[in-house]
């Protein structure tokens, strides 16, 4: 194909994501100078429309970036009133109480939020600075200069066919440079992906760990509506068969966000994430809360899960990774937000600092400085081991040794050390032969529901005559290798049944149902054989979350 010729346009800051972490960049910057040209491309149809989050907010992030959030009409209305922690078996559940829990875990001062909803509104005040905001724009490929730095990224091409040539009505998009290029991508982005490679951003640092999760809004009895309650359990239904657990909050209107998280490192590739989820609503606790509402929306993303010694390299020339991008999630809080915001905020003060000086497409080595010695390192640092405790020693082991291990953390020490994760997701997947075959029951269509009317319920859309953004590098092995050897786990760890091996002609055939993605990145990740590639589409395809 001959080369594309794309018009270019130059900015100080090119922002890659309108999650927290890259608005809080955008903001950031035009406080700090407000001559800066910064723009955010965002491939959802509008910001938000991608987010997907619980979400327990911890509003220091915000506190730092905009104090007045409360005058400015930010979306925080439900103030965390009662915490709950149930430890869950089949018929029943043993309250956990609150008192022995270190003090990190209080959530007293926190907000129940849509996380699209802040997104939106921090995208307005963004745009009130004079940030450019573009959203319906995917960015599909990395600039590099001819001395190998990050200068800029294409976004916004459109109208390819199927084989990736340009169609009737091809738009070649833009070159969008930038003397720094921020990439808040969220968990796995593809951009993200490329850059940790070609910079070998993850020498030296453990894998980084993911859960995968799943979350529908429910309209409840107004009765059984409790505003401001937050209730996290653990134990069934994933027993040993997985790590992680449940949330339940009550935000205002009578709905509830419901949730389960599935860490990705399970070894029985017959084990069915989504199915799990399904299961856990029809618990006795469960289902009396959610008899006589309704569910009005569904979604599921992947989550980053390894912690302070799995966060890579933030810094490569010209170019800051922001956020879950990096993994900065706080797991047994089972919050990033926060830090997010915070990452977006330190990255910006080093911009304008080396802008300031002269300087452009360097390494921003001041943010990663930042990151790891400031208050996303602090929060990160005291509960670094309980994941990879929770990996290697289950459940019980790792409540109370966690537990300990945040206490004296808490005090400055730790008598653990640094306990490290180990295999990838993908790797510590099973053979199907070595594990049993876990029997689901069926969806009643009441309380629980099948993958693909779920599905509607995230407004997911994709323009199917565009090429296939979930590349095989390998076609041939679905059939070949994961099928025997894994069962073709593609059909269950996607939450959205874009995977299926059907009969063709006497002979198993995997389809691809690309148009059903909700761009979770489960399978780029807990594929045994690393074969999917996750791509970007072209922008404003995917879901359009409401209220996530």
């Amino acid at each position: 194909m001959a080369e594309i010729e794309r018009e270019a346009m130059d900015y100080d800051v090119v922002i890659v994501g309108a999650g927290p972490a890259g608005l809080s960049a955008a903001i950031r910057l035009k406080q700090l100078d407000a001559d800066l040209e910064v723009v955010v491309l965002e491939k959802g149809s509008e910001v938000g429309a991608h987010i997907l989050s619980g979400a327990v907010l911890d509003p220091c992030g915000l506190n730092a970036l905009i104090p007045d959030w409360k005058d400015k009409g930010a979306p925080l209305n439900v103030p965390v009133k009662e915490d709950n922690f149930y430890l869950l078996g089949e018929a029943g559940g043993v309250r956990v109480p609150n008192w022995p829990m270190p003090p990190l875990m209080n959530n007293h001062g926190n907000y129940i939020v849509s996380m699209g909803n802040v997104c939106r509104w921090m995208a307005e005040q963004a745009e009130a600075l004079g940030v450019e905001v573009f959203p319906g724009m995917s960015c599909s490929e990395v600039i590099y200069g001819d001395d190998g730095a990050v200068c800029g990224v294409v976004a916004g091409e459109f109208g390819l066919n199927p084989d990736g040539t340009p169609g009737p009505a091809y738009e070649p998009g833009m070159e969008l440079r930038g003397k720094y290029v921020f990439l808040g991508e969220g968990v796995r982005g593809s951009l993200t992906k490329e850059v940790m490679a070609k910079f070998d951003l993850s020498s030296g640092h453990e894998p980084q760990k993911f859960g995968l999760g799943m979350k529908e809004i429910w309209e409840i009895d107004p009765e059984k509506h409790r505003e401001g309650t937050v209730t996290h359990t653990m134990g069934w239904p994933l027993g040993k068969n997985a790590g992680g657990g449940s949330f339940i909050y009550h935000l205002e209107n009578n709905q509830i966000y419901i949730g389960l998280v599935v860490h990705l490192n399970y070894v029985n590739p017959h084990l069915y994430p989504y199915m799990e989820f399904q299961r856990f609503k029809h618990h006795p606790m469960v289902a009396k809360l959610l008899e006589g509402g309704k569910r009005v929306a569904y979604g599921a993303r992947a989550i980053s899960e390894g912690g302070y010694q799995s966060m890579p390299k933030m810094v490569a020339p010209g170019v800051a990774l922001l956020g879950c991008g990096v993994g900065m999630v706080n797991v047994p809080r089972i919050k990033g937000n926060h830090n997010a915001m915070l990452s977006g905020m330190a990255a910006a003060e080093a911009a304008v600092e080396a802008i300031r000086a002269g300087r452009s497409r360097d390494e921003l080595t001041a943010y990663e400085t930042e990151v790891r010695d400031g208050a996303i390192g602090t929060d990160l640092k005291k509960v670094r081991n309980v994941k990879p405790m929770w990996s290697k020693w289950g459940l019980t082991a790792s409540l109370m040794a966690g537990g300990l291990d945040m206490w004296t953390n808490t005090l400055g020490f730790s008598l653990f050390g640094t306990v490290k994760h180990g295999k990838t997701d993908a790797e510590a997947t099973g053979k199907a032969a070595d594990h049993p075959v876990i029997e689901y029951p069926r969806p009643d269509g009441k309380l629980s529901f099948d993958r693909l009317t779920n599905v509607s319920f995230s407004m997911t859309n994709h323009e199917e005559s565009q090429p296939c953004h979930l590349r095989l590098k390998d076609p041939s092995i679905p059939i070949a290798v994961n099928l025997p050897e894994y069962a073709e786990p593609a059909q269950r760890y996607c939450p959205a049944g874009v995977y299926e091996v059907v009969e063709k002609d006497g002979a198993p055939q995997f389809v691809i149902n690309f148009q059903n993605c909700v761009h979770c990145k489960t399978c780029d990740i807990k594929d045994p054989s690393q074969n999917i590639d996750w791509q970007t589409p072209q922008g404003g395809d995917g879901p359009n979350y409401p209220n996530m």
